[in-house]
């Protein structure tokens, strides 16, 4: 089982995200949206190098496409998200 998880502010731009990513999720990637609000939240995020939102990490490591700007279709897949482990 792949893990996915989507930091989120509950912003436009991380309900876009959001739906991008169970787009293309596997059936079994088990897709977990986080409140960024949320002080255990926002620790974990700044453990993962976290800068900005939406971003999204999978199977514990923050996917390229979130380091520097949003996340995009190529990128995560390249990540493994949609393909099965």
């Amino acid at each position: 089982m792949r893990t996915i998880e989507i930091f989120s502010a509950g912003c436009a731009v991380c309900e876009d995200t959001i739906r991008l990513v169970n787009s293309l999720a596997c059936p079994s990637c088990e897709v977990t949206v986080l409140d960024m609000k949320q002080s255990s939240v926002a620790k974990r995020a700044g453990e993962l190098g976290i800068r900005c939102v939406p971003a999204v990490v999978i199977d514990g490591k923050l996917a390229n496409c979130c380091t520097g700007r949003g996340p995009d279709e190529a990128t995560l897949k390249a990540a493994g998200l949609g393909q099965p482990t």
